[in-house]
């Protein structure tokens, strides 16, 4: 793990690295394992449709989980945020083949808080539609 970023560093406005996460049907059943939320809707399709869903789909705190890693990479630590919240708009809905679905994320100082505390707005897509909103760590650098 890298060292924590310094604050000094950061401005506000500074943008995030971007970063592309792959879902497939195999990365939902491991955290259906790693997480104990074993909800058919994660893993069987007919049961996914059967509840008037178009396909299986992600786990919303697996979605927001791979958003959160934009965060915690940059900071260096994951240990530097303090608070991590977002609000789910629509299911990441992921097909039954090799490829899956790319949840694309990208980032922003919006603000900085004192202290070196920071607010970090996400922004979490998927073929361009957002499926987070409200998405805001609070990071505190050293």
């Amino acid at each position: 793990m890298s060292a924590r970023r310094a604050a000094i560093e950061v401005a506000v406005g500074e943008a995030l690295p971007a970063q592309s996460f792959q879902v497939t049907r195999a990365s939902l059943v491991a955290y259906c394992g790693a997480s104990g939320d074993h909800n058919v809707i994660h893993w069987n399709e007919r049961i996914a449709k059967a509840v008037g869903l178009p396909d299986v789909i992600a786990h919303g705190m697996f979605t927001m989980a791979e958003a959160g890693r934009v965060v915690t990479d940059w900071a260096g630590d994951p240990g530097a945020v303090e608070d991590y919240s977002v609000r789910f708009n629509r299911p990441v809905v992921v097909p039954d083949d090799d490829t899956g679905t790319t949840v694309d994320v990208s980032g922003v100082v919006a603000e900085g808080l004192g202290d070196g505390r920071f607010a970090v707005d996400l922004t979490a897509t998927v073929e361009g539609k957002g499926v987070l909103s409200k998405a805001r760590a609070i990071v505190h650098l050293a």
